[in-house]
């Protein structure tokens, strides 16, 4: 047990855990997450209290796949799958591979935080869960400090992993188009950094658990409007044709209507 676990006061967590407040996960989780937890619209304390009680012990595939999706080709598969929470199962032991894929991804220094992986015995999902938020873009373009077009505002010589490390670099999996440069204005890299190093995420791990990828979106049906056009042009650039078939995007409303309100 690591020190962390022994040390996370359970007695800290907040009210909004409408249920298994008990399980050992939240003495594993990041300060970061449980900090959220406590925010008034909440994205993870909604995943937490909507899946939790679906996922004991495990989720079926089918009966997810069963859902109207938001968006998303019809599949027909089943698979058991057992939840783990921002990487932890509820045991709070991390998913096995997630730390060395994330390392990969990121270089040791920039972590990938993904909402909730789904593991069956074929199947892997990643699932980005939304609330308020809109899909994430790149922070360093915004402060004006992405090393391929603002090279005044940075080290000289530096350059984005994304583009520079061949096992992290976005066009193995993505169309964002030619590397960027100060000439060429924005990049799509820029608007789907988010959903691009999640999807490079979910191959990586997908490859070291020998699993199939998906990669899907959860929000609500009343704001899948304003991120529609961003989500659609982000698959559009999925160059893998069985991966573009394992994205899916669901509304809230449908997953809670598997709990019967």
């Amino acid at each position: 047990m690591s020190r962390r676990m022994r040390s996370r006061p359970l007695d800290a967590l907040p009210q909004r855990i409408l249920a298994g407040a008990g399980e050992r996960i939240f003495e594993a989780l990041r300060p970061r997450v449980l900090e959220n937890l406590r925010k008034p619209a909440s994205e993870n304390a909604l995943l937490w209290n909507l899946i939790y009680p679906l996922a004991r012990p495990h989720l079926q595939l089918s009966t997810l796949l069963a859902l109207r999706p938001l968006w998303g080709s019809g599949i027909v598969a089943d698979d058991s799958l057992k939840p783990y929470f921002w990487g932890y199962g509820l045991d709070g032991v991390p998913l096995n591979g997630l730390s060395e894929s994330i390392d990969l991804l990121g270089g040791g220094e920039q972590k990938t935080e993904v909402d909730l992986f789904l593991v069956g015995s074929e199947h892997l999902i990643l699932v980005e869960a939304k609330h308020l938020s809109g899909l994430g873009r790149c922070g360093r373009y915004a402060r004006g400090k992405c090393p391929e077009i603002h090279v005044e505002n940075v080290q000289p010589g530096a350059a984005c992993r994304y583009w520079e490390v061949p096992e992290a670099r976005f066009d193995r999996a993505l169309d964002f188009g030619p590397r960027p440069t100060p000439e060429g204005g924005r990049p799509p890299c820029s608007l789907h950094y988010q959903l691009g190093r999640t999807l490079l995420l979910a191959l990586g791990l997908g490859e070291r658990l020998g699993l199939a990828s998906h990669l899907w979106l959860i929000t609500p049906g009343s704001r899948w409007g304003q991120i529609e056009s961003a989500w659609l042009d982000f698959a559009e650039r999925v160059r893998d044709p069985e991966m573009w078939r394992r994205l899916r995007v669901l509304g809230w409303e449908s997953v809670r209507g598997l709990a019967g309100g």
